[in-house]
């Protein structure tokens, strides 16, 4: 499933129109889509699911339709709820708007109105969200300097032109991999192209521990920097420093709602990415970051525009789009990634 297909629950008694709800939106609109069974079992879903869309009947044992829509409005009030009867009255018409329904079908349901006012929805729901967020706070840590424009340097333009607050932390100055000098230039270069507060430890290249000293290192930024978001290297690398710093990382940034792991050239096989995330608006911004780093482009095939390019547009297969990034999901909240609604709008 795209990362940017439109996410809709589907709230019905009634499993046989449930299912045709779910496959017409499947198939005729590209969702994915959520099925509950009553009203009840919605506020339960809706704790595990964030959809775009909610579609519900309003005839229902328990908690029916439009009490579900007075939760709704009450505990998700940019969430935007179609509700649809079988019952062709003026009484239900006014009952529905008067709860603050965005829609209201009939039964049977005519199917190119349903996707027609599914889609439209879902792009007005994910506008009102992105206009009524709070600006993120994004710590991006990387073993050395280049590290997280590698991994997520196209995500980190979108947090960038999102408004959200960025810091870098890099935990060793990368000097068994060029001149140190040269590297801590370059990184402030790229930072600064960023917006990013830059944090640039002088932990030993090639041995960084995944404990004690490296855990608190990072919680010290943490504390300081108190991040909504962090990006980190995935366990599953060949780089023995990568492997420490994730570790550290997921340690120290126990508190933090949402953590994601990044791809490094050094990822092996056992990578298993979660979330892809569209990078098209902002791949030549990250192509520019990587460029500050001239040191290294001469030796680092993997740095090269053609190869970056190349990668993002593999992991498109999984996100749509034409470049993409993509993470291995630690633990996220509801409002992961608030930047990747950018993208998704643009797209």
């Amino acid at each position: 499933m795209p990362q940017d297909a439109p996410r809709v629950l589907v709230v019905d008694d009634d499993p046989d129109v449930a299912l045709l709800v779910k496959t017409v939106l499947e198939r005729r609109a590209g969702c994915e889509v959520a099925v509950a069974e009553d009203g009840l079992s919605a506020v339960e879903r809706l704790t595990r699911f964030t959809p775009d869309v909610v579609v519900t009947d309003i005839e229902m044992p328990g908690l029916d339709g439009l009490e579900l829509l007075a939760e709704l409005r009450r505990k998700h009030p940019l969430v935007p709820v179609i509700v649809m009867t079988a019952h062709v009255s003026v009484e239900y018409a006014v009952s529905a708007l008067r709860a603050q329904a965005d829609e209201f079908l009939t039964k049977p349901l005519d199917n190119a109105r349903l996707v027609e006012a599914v889609s439209r929805l879902a792009a007005e729901g994910r506008a009102r969200r992105e206009a009524n967020r709070s600006p993120e706070v994004i710590l991006a840590i990387g073993a050395h300097p280049d590290d997280v424009e590698i991994g997520v340097g196209g995500i980190l333009a979108a947090h960038a032109r999102a408004g959200d607050s960025i810091t870098v932390l890099t935990l060793s100055r990368g000097s068994r991999g060029g001149d140190a000098e040269s590297r801590q230039h370059e990184s402030l270069a790229s930072a600064d192209m960023l917006g990013a507060r830059l944090f640039l430890k002088d932990l030993v290249d090639t041995e960084i521990s995944g404990g004690g000293a490296t855990v608190r290192l990072i919680e010290e930024v943490v504390q300081e920097v108190r991040p909504t978001i962090v990006y980190t290297h995935s366990s599953h690398d060949r780089h023995q420093d990568h492997r420490a710093v994730s570790e550290a990382t997921i340690a120290a940034t126990r508190r933090v709602g949402t953590v994601a792991c990044y791809q490094s050239p050094s990822s092996t096989i056992d990578f298993r990415p979660t979330r892809f995330v569209r990078i098209d608006q902002d791949l030549p911004q990250k192509l520019r970051l990587l460029e500050c780093f001239a040191s290294q482009t001469a030796m680092r095939d993997y740095l090269e525009p053609d190869f970056v390019t190349a990668t993002a547009r593999y992991w498109s297969r999984f996100g749509g789009g034409v470049a993409v990034e993509p993470l291995e999901v630690v633990r996220e909240t509801a409002e992961f990634i608030g930047a990747h609604e950018l993208a998704r709008r643009e797209s």
